[in-house]
């Protein structure tokens, strides 16, 4: 659809710029049109739709593992609250006559638009493993900042008087920041949409779009005129936009009892499933549809891992990442070929090369989609080797992240207790063996010894989600999903 294509959003950002140079041309069709309420009322609703926004994502962001998530919410609780104090200085409507206006509409756009191109980034930039060390602070502090600047503005407008926004090079440079800010975003998000389809994404490239745009229209339109009040309905836009996106991603996969559920659950598939993100469920739905077998054994693989994440006294935050990054650790495989990917034979030199790509593929797919420095861990590096013979970056011992190694265990367990078309299952005893005897070359001596006095603890860890093969294949032939 032309709305889905790279064009659809282009063509929503130049439309309202050529009609606001029409307008500008004509001049008895761009007259002035004085309505401070009005005015108030629209930047109010613009204002709240972004609180709204920014609030609903942040409350995500504090239950899904997504590095993308704060900073997003971040954007738009700038533009929310920039735009209210822009709307509460209406000239002659609480305060007198000021800059405040000016300077508030510039600011909001210019935070929207430098926390978009931050959200941006792929999780193992720099950046974003900046901002990531400090999450939990981010948006607490953030708001108080905010809230702080807002009342003083207010309190004290002649201080706007101190940024010359009017002046050329002023407002030069934040308009080419601006538009680069918003470029860079458009780009990136969509680059990410092509590949996952994912609504909100699409909804960002817009919404960056016609902040350009709207930034175009502030520094060449004049107070009051008709196109002048263009760029105010182009933000409110965007956040129709934006609310939309966010209602088609995650309203018709979430309520609030099953958030309720998700807190007090001992199911140990009901703990994997409910804190995983959307993105995620839509890569397993995704895996799914590619291979039966893959999908069930990320499934499987993923009940194991948290078992012995668990066993060895990893942190709620850290066990959250590996379920999340254990049951899409195969995701790069949807790009492997079918005919080698579901080869009953053995694999040629040639064929075991691309096979071994997954690792890279995967990884480079899921950073693009905010994921964590901790689940990438687990998608590039699950077949790294303990002796330093393993793919794809041939680490060696403790190189090799934490996660992954204990990753490794699972997915080798998995593997060697799974019917494949080549060979029966093999038992738990000759896997146990097999990891013992692997104890020091492939796999790390530690994550082996835990997951053996796990075990002999507790069988029902291994016979478990062994039960589920015959029912995964029976779910996957009938096209069901436990991701739907």
């Amino acid at each position: 659809m032309f709305f889905r294509s790279y064009l659809g959003p282009v063509f929503a950002a130049i439309v309202p710029l050529l009609l606001f140079a029409f307008l500008r041309m004509t001049e008895s069709l761009d007259p002035l049109v004085v309505l401070p309420k009005g005015h108030f009322y629209i930047v109010t609703f613009v204002a709240l739709l972004g609180a709204l926004f920014a609030i609903t994502v942040g409350v995500a962001g504090s239950r899904l593992r997504n590095s993308k998530v704060k900073v997003l919410s971040l954007a738009f609780l700038s533009l929310a609250a920039a735009f209210a104090v822009h709307g509460l200085s209406t000239p002659n409507f609480l305060i007198h006559s000021t800059h405040l206006p000016g300077v508030a509409a510039q600011i909001s756009i210019f935070l929207a638009a430098f926390w978009l191109w931050l959200s941006s980034f792929p999780a193992d930039h720099r950046w974003s493993e900046i901002l990531s060390r400090g999450h939990r602070l981010l948006l607490p502090v953030w708001t108080v900042l905010l809230l702080s600047a807002g009342i003083v503005s207010m309190l004290f407008p002649h201080l706007a008087d101190w940024i010359q926004v009017d002046s050329r090079p002023v407002n030069v440079l934040f308009t080419s920041t601006i538009v680069l800010f918003n470029t860079i975003t458009m780009y990136r998000y969509y680059r990410s949409y092509k590949y996952s389809q994912f609504p909100l994404q699409l909804s960002i490239v817009y919404s960056a779009g016609w902040l350009i745009t709207s930034q175009l229209i502030m520094q060449l339109g004049e107070s009051w005129r008709v196109s002048w009040w263009i760029y105010h309905f182009l933000l409110l836009a965007s956040m129709i936009v934006m609310i939309t996106g966010l209602y088609r991603q995650y309203a018709l996969k979430h309520s609030l009892s099953d958030a309720i559920r998700a807190l007090f659950t001992t199911d140990p598939i009901e703990r994997i499933t409910n804190c995983l993100s959307p993105s995620v469920k839509a890569l397993i739905v995704a895996t799914e549809s590619k291979d039966r077998y893959t999908a069930g054994h990320n499934f499987r693989v993923a009940l194991y891992a948290l078992k012995l994440a668990e066993e060895l006294r990893l942190r709620p935050e850290q066990l959250r990442a590996v379920a999340q990054g254990t049951i899409i650790h195969d995701i790069g495989k949807i790009q492997i070929p079918d005919p080698i990917l579901n080869k009953p034979g053995k694999l040629t030199p040639g064929e075991r090369e691309v096979i071994e790509k997954h690792t890279v593929r995967g990884y480079e797919m899921c950073k693009n989609l905010g994921f964590m420095k901790d689940e990438l861990s687990i998608i590039r590096s699950h077949h790294e080797k303990w002796d330093g013979s393993g793919y794809p970056d041939q680490l060696q011992g403790g190189q090799i992240p934490f996660m992954a190694r204990i990753v490794a265990v699972a997915d080798v367990y998995d593997a060697l207790t799974s019917n494949r078309a080549y060979r029966t299952a093999w038992s738990h005893e000759e896997a146990i063996s097999f990891l013992q005897k692997n104890s020091g070359t492939h796999f790390d001596p530690s994550c082996v010894e835990a997951w053996i006095q796990l075990c002999d603890r507790d069988s029902s860890v291994y016979q478990y989600p062994a039960m589920m093969i015959h029912e995964d294949s029976a779910m996957v032939s009938t096209g069901e999903s436990k991701f739907v």
